[in-house]
C-alpha cells in the first residue's frame, strides 16, 4: 500500500457532520420505548442543548472564518460553504424530527400518564382566569415591551432568550402609526407553569407554556392598539470567547468582559413559531443578517431544553431510570485513605462507583496535620462543591494550597471566575493556566510528611472534579502513592506554575510535548508486530477522533493486519471498512443512560499488554493546544479490570452504534439466539447497588 495515498480526502469524514450525527444518536434515545418516559424527554432536551452548542461554537466559527476568507478545507477537502449547506439540510431534518418526537410521541405518552401540556385553546374558564391573573401579577411586572419606530431601534436580543415579535395596527399614545413590537421574556421567568392541583382537570399535573400565556394576553401590553399576530422567536449567537493571547494583561478581567459581549455575539440561527408570517420572518432575518438557510420554524416551544423542568417538578419515579447506589472499593470502605492508598493503587469507575472517596481523600488531606501541601487542577466544578470547601479549609489551616483553574472552560467561565475569587480570599495560590493553552488535565497532588520524609499521593482522572457530573458521566479515577507517578505529577504542576522547563517525565506523557508522539509510537509498535507476523491489537475508548496523523497511523496499522477496535462516543473522522486501508478497524459509539466520557487505550504489545488512561481525546486541540496527561496503569489487576470493561463495551448490542464506511451509523441489535447486552447496565450490576 502506498502510504502517501492515506491523505486522500475520501478516507476522512467531515468533523462537523460527524459531530452533528451524534445528535441523531442521542435523539434515538428519546424514541426508544424501552427507555423510561422522563428519560426519553431528557434525551430530547439533551439533543436540543447539544444542537445549540453546535451552532454557538462550530457553525459560528465556520461562518466567522468564511467572512474573513480564512476557512481552509479539512482532510475531507469539503469546502466550508459546502459543509454549511449540508449542516443546514441535516440540522433542519433533525429539528423536524425533534418536534415530531415531542408532539407525536412524548406529549401523548406523558398525557397517558397524567402529565399534560395544556394548549391555550384547551383552557376552561377557571384556568383562563387563573392564568390571566398570573400574567398580570407574575409576568407583566418584569416585561418591557418595545414598540419599534425610528427613535426606538430593535432592542438587543440576548443569546438563546425567548422573545416575541408582535404585529400591530393603530396609532400609539403619541398619534404615530404602530407596526411591530418586541417583547422579551426575562430568563428569570419559568418557561413552564404548573396549574394548581384544583385546576388540573386530569387530577394529575397540568402545565402551560409561558409562550402560550404571553401569546394569549399580549393585548394587555399594548392598550389601544390592535394585535394582528404574536409569534415567539429565539436567536442563537456566536458564543466562542476570544482573548488575544499577545495583548491580554489580566486574563480574569479580559474574560469577564468577553463573557458579557458573548451574550450578544453575531447571530447564527433564527428559530420562530411555525406559523410566523413571511413578512415578519424576513424582517427578523434581515435584522440579524441571516439567510433563509439559517431559519428554523418549529411547532412548539423554541427552546426544548426548558421542558426538562418537568423531570424535577413531577415526582414520578416510575417514569425515571431506577435509582442506584454507587459502590465503594473495599480498600476504602472503612479505613484511612492514606493507609489504603499506600498499600497499592486504587481505581474508581464512575458513576458505577462513588465519587465520595475522592472527596473524602481531599477532606482528609485538608484536616490532616501531616499534610503540608495540596495542588489541584480544576477545569469544571461548582463553587459550592465539597472539594472546594476542602481546599478553602486547607488554605485557612495554613497548608500550601495551589489551585490551577482553567478560566476558559467553555460555558463554565463565569463559575470558574467566582471559584477563583473564593479560593484567593481563603489564601490559596490560584493560577490561571498557560496563556494560549487550556489546562485540561485532571490532577490532585497531596504531599504528606510520614516518618521524617515527604510522600506524594495523587489522584488522576479522565473527568472533571464535578460531584454532579460524576453521577452522569463515565470516568476513571486513579488513586496512587507510586513514587514515579507522584514525581511526574509534581513536575507537571511545577511547569504550569513556573512556566519553565522541568525534568523529563518518567512515566507520564504530556501535551503539548510528548503525548501525541508517544501515542504514535504505541500505534506503530503494533504495526511492526503485525508486519512481522505477530499479533497486533489496539483498543481505544475516547470521545472524539479527529487528528489526521493519528488517523493515518491507524490506517497503516490496519493495513498491516492490526485489529483496531475504537469506541468513539462522538466525532470520528476516521472512515472504517475501506478495503486495504481500514478493513481491520471497527468503530462503535455507545449512547445510553450515562454520557461516555472516559478515555483509555489498550496495546497488545506482543503479549506484554500496556493500558493507559488520559484526560485527552485524539484531537488536534488536545495534542497541541492543551495541557493534558496520559498515564500508564501499572497494577496488573487494575489493568485487567479496564480490559474487561473494554470487552464489555465491545460486546454491547443494545446501545452501540456501528460506524459504516459511508459515514452513517447503524444501531446494533442482538442477532438470532443472542442475549441483549447493555454495557452500562452490566457495569451497574457489577459495581453498584441498583434498586
Amino acid at each position: 500500500m502506498d502510504m502517501a495515498n492515506l491523505i486522500l480526502p475520501e478516507y476522512y469524514i467531515n468533523r462537523e457532520l460527524s459531530q452533528l450525527a451524534f445528535n441523531v444518536r442521542v435523539l434515538q434515545q428519546a424514541k426508544d420505548e424501552s427507555v423510561p418516559l422522563f428519560e426519553r424527554l431528557k434525551f430530547l432536551c439533551i439533543s436540543s442543548t447539544n444542537l445549540d452548542e453546535f451552532f454557538e461554537i462550530r457553525v459560528s466559527s465556520m461562518k466567522q472564518r468564511l467572512e474573513v476568507s480564512s476557512a481552509p478545507a479539512g482532510p475531507d477537502n469539503l469546502a466550508p460553504a459546502e459543509v454549511l449547506t449540508t449542516i443546514a439540510r441535516q440540522a433542519h431534518e433533525l429539528v423536524v424530527d425533534q418536534y415530531r418526537v415531542l408532539n407525536d410521541e412524548l406529549i401523548p405518552a406523558l398525557g397517558s400518564k397524567g402529565i399534560h401540556f395544556v394548549r391555550r385553546d384547551q383552557w376552561n374558564a377557571e384556568q383562563r382566569n387563573w392564568l390571566e391573573n398570573y400574567f398580570r401579577t407574575e409576568i407583566v411586572p418584569v416585561l418591557s415591551p418595545t414598540t419599534l419606530d425610528p427613535t426606538r431601534p430593535f432592542p438587543r436580543i440576548l443569546n438563546k432568550s425567548l422573545n416575541f415579535i408582535v404585529s400591530l395596527r393603530g396609532r400609539d399614545a403619541f398619534g404615530r402609526p404602530a407596526q411591530r413590537a418586541i417583547v422579551q421574556a426575562p430568563r428569570s421567568l419559568p418557561r413552564l407553569i404548573q396549574l394548581p392541583q384544583e385546576l388540573a382537570e386530569t387530577g394529575a399535573a397540568d402545565f402551560v407554556f409561558l409562550s402560550s400565556i404571553i401569546h394569549s394576553f399580549v393585548q394587555q401590553l399594548f392598550y389601544g392598539l390592535a394585535i394582528h399576530g404574536c409569534y415567539q422567536f429565539r436567536v442563537t449567537r456566536n458564543s466562542d470567547l476570544y482573548v488575544d493571547n499577545e495583548e491580554v494583561g489580566d486574563l480574569l478581567r479580559a474574560l469577564e468582559g468577553e463573557l458579557f459581549e458573548s451574550r450578544y455575539g453575531a447571530a447564527v440561527r433564527l428559530e420562530t413559531a411555525h406559523d410566523c408570517p413571511d413578512d415578519l420572518t424576513e424582517f427578523l432575518l434581515e435584522h440579524f443578517n441571516l439567510s433563509r438557510q439559517d431559519l428554523y420554524q418549529v411547532d412548539g416551544p423554541v427552546n426544548l431544553n426548558r421542558l426538562l423542568a418537568v423531570y424535577d417538578l413531577v415526582d414520578r419515579p416510575d417514569l425515571k431510570d431506577p435509582p442506584f447506589t454507587p459502590g465503594v472499593p473495599t480498600q476504602l470502605a472503612k479505613t484511612d485513605p492514606f493507609a489504603a492508598i499506600s498499600k497499592g493503587d486504587i481505581l474508581l469507575h464512575h458513576p458505577f462507583e462513588s465519587f465520595g472517596p475522592v472527596m473524602d481523600f481531599l477532606y482528609a488531606a485538608a484536616t490532616d496535620p501531616a499534610v503540608v501541601a495540596i495542588k489541584q487542577t480544576l477545569y469544571r466544578t461548582t463553587p459550592d462543591s465539597p472539594l472546594v470547601e476542602s481546599l478553602v479549609l486547607a488554605a485557612e489551616a495554613g497548608k500550601e494550597v495551589t489551585v490551577m483553574i482553567e478560566l476558559r472552560a467553555r460555558f463554565d467561565e463565569a463559575a470558574n471566575i467566582e471559584l477563583a475569587n473564593k479560593l484567593q480570599e481563603a489564601g490559596a495560590h490560584v493560577v490561571y493556566g498557560v496563556v494560549g493553552y487550556k489546562t485540561h488535565c485532571k490532577m490532585l497532588l497531596v504531599v504528606r510528611r510520614e516518618r521524617g520524609r515527604l510522600i506524594r499521593y495523587v489522584h488522576l482522572s479522565t473527568g472533571n472534579y464535578h460531584p454532579k457530573t460524576t453521577r452522569l458521566y463515565t470516568d476513571y479515577g486513579l488513586l496512587s502513592s507510586n513514587e514515579a507517578l507522584g514525581e511526574d505529577v509534581h513536575e507537571v504542576f511545577m511547569q504550569i506554575t513556573s512556566l519553565t522547563s522541568t525534568a523529563a517525565l518518567r512515566i507520564l506523557y504530556q501535551s503539548p510535548f510528548t503525548l501525541q508522539e508517544k501515542l504514535l509510537k504505541l500505534i506503530r509498535r503494533e504495526t511492526a508486530y503485525a508486519s512481522s507476523g505477530r499479533t497486533g491489537h489496539i483498543i481505544a475508548k475516547i470521545n472524539a477522533l479527529v487528528e489526521p496523523e493519528v488517523i493515518r497511523a491507524l490506517y497503516e496499522a490496519s493495513a498491516s493486519g492490526v485489529h483496531v477496535d475504537l469506541i468513539v462516543r462522538g466525532t470520528c473522522c476516521l472512515r472504517p471498512g475501506i478495503p486495504g486501508i481500514s478493513d481491520n478497524i471497527r468503530v462503535r459509539s455507545i449512547v445510553g443512560r450515562f454520557l461516555e466520557h472516559d478515555r483509555c487505550c489498550y496495546f497488545h504489545n506482543d503479549g506484554h499488554v500496556e493500558v493507559f488512561c488520559s484526560s485527552a481525546d485524539w484531537m488536534d486541540r488536545n495534542f497541541f493546544s492543551r495541557v493534558e496527561i496520559m498515564y500508564p496503569i501499572l497494577d496488573d489487576d487494575i489493568k485487567l479490570r479496564i480490559i474487561n470493561n473494554l470487552d464489555t463495551y465491545l460486546a454491547d448490542n443494545t446501545h452501540a452504534w456501528e460506524l459504516l464506511s459511508d459515514g452513517s451509523y447503524r444501531l446494533l441489535s442482538p442477532k438470532a439466539g443472542e442475549d441483549r447486552q447493555s454495557s452500562q447496565r452490566s457495569l451497574l450490576l457489577e459495581y453498584a447497588e441498583v434498586s
